[in-house]
């Protein structure tokens, strides 16, 4: 609905709870409700996939594009990820340091990258990945990237609801967790990106005192071990395993970066951009995942801890340390401030899951993004709930396939931008609704399976192990993201000179 309608609309209301049958009635309270629900509604970003034209390009802050990122990543699914390396992985904690600070920079890289897209030519991510890939191609990671916004979103409010169940001696149900998480995701994501900017400006600050209180607690509770170095084969195919659910969490928000700075004028000075981004995004990825890892070598020493990980997973490690024999009452209040941390992580996940919907196929745009919104809600809704009960293999899994389907993302882009582009002079961006001037995307689809055949080929998942991530240790190691790429760079550069031969495009 356009904000024509909904003025129009408003209008209406009033006027028609202000006269009863001819006679003026007492409507001053309804019709006040009325009004300011209508006034909220107007503040909701109507604007879908359409192009952002400059003269609404106001958002001149560096500041906003890069606490975005920190908001959305100082959070207690970082956390937990940080400690799989530990309890999963069997790494130690000096290796568990070193494949985070090296997988992280290789996954925020890529989304720093494309944040200068947003700014330059005042598109989603989604549209702009149609002179990535081509047609065919974009439609391909729309869809993926739809599965994926859900996905994320109820990884996060697992890891969440397990804090928010166990604190007040389990008072609160699981699935009650999950829907207060998916009603705060709603009311800030429903009305998009200026919102979403304010909150996330702001909400780190709580989150970050909590783990400085983490901090404090653990090392105060002496039961921090750095553990021995995980060697050989099997030790290497642990790192790969680990650093590529580390790669799928960092590499995360690649397929929506450019959503963040569609407002920033496209004069922006690009470097800055992705210099912004790239603190914001690794400064909290690489503070929280040590962090939790750290917390996570507290099970190999305190009985007591193992235990509480084993049944609540990383909501028993966290009440571990703020609760138990710790903080009590105000322990139990860091963990629900911990807990609503999550809000600023799903919401870009359910803003852009709109963008990608409408992007997908074209009938999709008449509608709301709104709606959308609450759409995507609905079914994280209804998949984090059952997932609950299996948190930890459910995240280690889910963060390896994201990882995957970026990697070729990723790898085919960055080909199409760098040798048949040249740079963003390459592009007319006036071309984005002309599909006879975009690329037909046969590149793109032949260059995305071969990429799938590479995944196929280097995943290590619990209920699928490739040829060769077989061959690595005794667990396997995972190299399906390394090989996704690979492949489809390779596919996607043999196919693309032919079909700018012969189709122009």
């Amino acid at each position: 609905m356009s904000q024509i309608d909904l003025e129009k609309n408003q209008k209406e209301v009033v006027s028609s709870h202000s006269v009863d049958n001819g006679s003026v009635t007492s409507p001053k309270k309804s019709s006040s409700i009325l009004g300011k629900l209508a006034s909220l509604l107007l503040k909701a970003e109507a604007r879908g996939v359409e192009r952002i034209p400059e003269e609404e390009k106001t958002d001149n802050s560096l500041w906003s594009a890069a606490s975005m990122w920190l908001a959305a990543n100082l959070v207690i699914g970082t956390f937990a990820l940080g400690a799989l390396g530990i309890t999963v992985f069997g790494l130690g904690f000096y290796q568990c340091l070193c494949c985070i600070i090296f997988f992280n920079f290789m996954g925020t890289t890529a989304v720093s990258f494309f944040s200068v897209f947003g700014a330059k030519f005042g598109l989603r991510q989604m549209v702009l990945t149609i002179f990535l890939v081509g047609n065919y191609g974009m439609r391909i990671f729309s869809f993926i990237n739809c599965i994926a916004c859900v996905g994320w979103g109820s990884v996060n409010i697992m890891a969440s609801t397990q804090l928010l169940h166990i604190v007040n001696d389990s008072a609160l149900p699981p699935w009650a967790g999950c829907l207060i998480l998916v009603i705060c995701t709603v009311v800030v994501s429903f009305f998009g990106y200026k919102v979403i900017h304010t909150y996330e400006k702001f909400s780190w600050i709580p989150n970050l005192f909590v783990f400085i209180v983490i901090i404090a607690r653990m090392s105060m509770s002496g039961n921090f071990t750095p553990g021995e170095w995980a060697t050989g084969r099997t030790g290497a195919g642990n790192v790969l395993s680990f650093g590529g659910t580390i790669f799928g969490y960092a590499a995360g928000w690649t397929t929506f970066a450019a959503d963040y700075t569609t407002y920033m004028p496209s004069n922006t000075n690009p470097y800055k951009i992705f210099f912004s981004v790239l603190a914001g995004l690794t400064t909290p990825l690489i503070f929280t995942m040590t962090l939790g890892a750290a917390c996570a070598t507290g099970t190999l020493s305190d009985p007591a801890w193992a235990d509480l990980y084993n049944e609540f997973s990383v909501g028993g490690l966290v009440y571990a340390i703020l609760v138990r024999k710790s903080l009590h009452g105000f322990g139990e209040f860091c963990c629900v401030v911990l807990a609503l941390s999550t809000v600023a992580n799903n919401l870009p996940n359910m803003y852009s899951i709109a963008m990608s919907a409408q992007a997908l196929w074209s009938k999709f745009k008449v509608i709301p993004r709104a709606f959308w919104t609450l759409f995507g809600n609905f079914i994280t809704l209804a998949i984090c709930i059952p997932a609950y009960y299996e948190f930890s293999s459910v995240m280690h899994n889910f963060m390896n396939m994201i990882g995957y389907y970026l990697s070729i993302y990723i790898g085919m882009s960055i080909s199409e931008h760098v040798i048949y582009r040249r740079g963003f002079k390459g592009y007319n961006v006036d071309d984005y609704l002309d599909k006879s001037k975009l690329p037909i995307g046969i590149a793109g689809t032949i260059g995305f399976f071969c990429g799938l055949a590479g995944v196929i080929l280097g995943m290590n998942q619990t209920w699928y192990q490739g040829v060769l991530a077989g061959k690595i240790g005794d667990f396997g190691g995972d190299i399906g993201f390394e090989l996704g790429m690979s492949f489809s760079f390779v596919g996607f550069n043999i196919v693309r000179p032919f079909e700018l031969k012969y189709f122009g495009r």
